[in-house]
């Protein structure tokens, strides 16, 4: 059908049929021939039209009292439109559509589907290489799937780019947030090192007991300096990355590469924050406890830290020891070491603030049943929201009861 003839078919459907056969034949038309954005224009039409507004109009122009129903309808043009233009790979196309009208887990998963076949042959031709990059704006930058993103990154830029982006696109998110791609940058770099150890060991002959875990392969090698089998300012970015996460795989696998972290030649190091100031160790002590190794040492030493931490290390000391002792089970512990943190600090607030990863003070009393001592402390410090929470949450645990 010629441009010509489709016009015309319009008009005898109008006159013949009314308004809204018109519009249902061009919806038809435009989705025959893929012309998504002039479907979405010819749906907000309708959109208008069913409210009993005019045809075409100014954005915003909506009365109040219609707002609701032309809401609905124009999420579901932009669903209409935007599945269709993120199967043919114009992604930055349809995130325009769905960002506000989808399901953020259905656009993560066709957004996976869609970008791991094109990790395999990435660089090899420059149409699939501006896909990738139209789907890691969406999924890194736009925080759909902040995982993913780190995916991308590390199959095509490196690892390097990929804790930068970690560090500039998904450090600002919630913790929960946060951890599936901080466990992505935990394996790659897990396999990296356990990989290169492999390999150094192999030509020397040397048997490894039981599974070829980093340890094993340390045990292997035997003591002293290992070398290097990694970038090292990687390995301290991953560890410090790591502390977001809560899943046993990602701690263990954080506790293996702070093992290596320990063994790695003095002048190859340079000192972390406070209490992390020794990398390795500090890592092998805040993960291994996590994971019921030296549980005990461990608390003294993040106990010990926190109470001679000097005013310019920030809030990170005393956040790591609550943070820890309510992942070791120990509420009673961790709202006694978080309500005699400073009152006043100095510096910005510890990524463990900012990322919302330290529990609740409410959520602590209430797991270890002491509602007084936090009252108390409200009390000093004239924190009544608290003190009311407090006082709201007991009554909904009795109740419950």
């Amino acid at each position: 059908m010629t441009a010509i003839d489709r016009f015309d078919d319009l008009v005898r459907t109008c006159q013949s049929e009314g308004t809204d056969a018109m519009l249902d034949a061009l919806v038809a038309s435009l989705a025959a021939r893929q012309r998504w954005h002039a479907l979405f224009d010819t749906r907000i039409m309708q959109a208008r039209l069913a409210v009993g507004l005019t045809p075409v109009g100014a954005p915003g122009d909506i009365p109040p009292h219609l707002q609701e129903a032309f809401d609905a309808r124009s999420l579901a043009a932009c669903r209409e439109a935007g599945w269709p233009l993120l199967e043919e790979r114009q992604v930055a196309a349809g995130w325009m559509y769905l960002r506000a009208a989808a399901d953020p887990a259905e656009v993560a998963a066709r957004l996976a589907a869609l970008a791991r076949p094109l990790l395999a042959t990435a660089h090899e031709d420059d149409d699939s290489d501006r896909v990738l990059q139209e789907i890691l704006g969406v999924v890194l930058w736009d925080a759909a799937d902040p995982a993913l993103g780190i995916e991308i990154v590390l199959a095509t830029q490196g690892t390097c780019n990929a804790i930068t982006a970690y560090e500039q696109a998904v450090s600002r998110l919630p913790a929960a947030r946060q951890r599936p791609a901080a466990g992505v940058l935990v394996a790659h770099l897990h396999d990296e090192v356990a990989t290169n150890l492999a390999r150094d060991v192999e030509p020397r002959g040397i048997s490894v007991a039981g599974p070829p875990t980093i340890p094993a392969l340390l045990d292997a090698i035997g003591t002293g300096d290992v070398g290097l089998h990694v970038d090292v300012s990687h390995l301290q970015s991953v560890l410090r990355i790591a502390r977001i996460c809560i899943d046993e795989p990602t701690i263990r696998r954080a506790a293996e590469l702070a093992t290596y972290a320990c063994r790695l030649p003095a002048d190859l190091v340079y000192p972390g924050e406070p209490p992390f100031e020794n990398v390795g160790e500090a890592s092998r002590l805040f993960y291994g406890s996590q994971l019921g190794i030296e549980v005990d040492r461990a608390i003294r030493f993040f106990r010990s830290a926190s109470l001679t931490a000097e005013p310019e290390a920030g809030a990170l000391p005393h956040d790591v020891l609550v943070l820890l002792l309510a992942r070791l089970g120990r509420p009673a512990e961790a709202l006694h070491a978080a309500l005699a943190r400073p009152r006043e600090e100095r510096g910005m607030p510890s990524p463990l603030q900012t990322a919302a990863a330290l529990p609740a003070l409410v959520d602590l009393a209430a797991a270890c049943g002491d509602w007084d001592l936090l009252r108390r402390a409200c009390r000093d410090r004239g924190d009544e929201v608290t003190f009311a929470a407090t006082l709201a949450a007991e009554r909904q645990k009795i109740q419950g009861n």
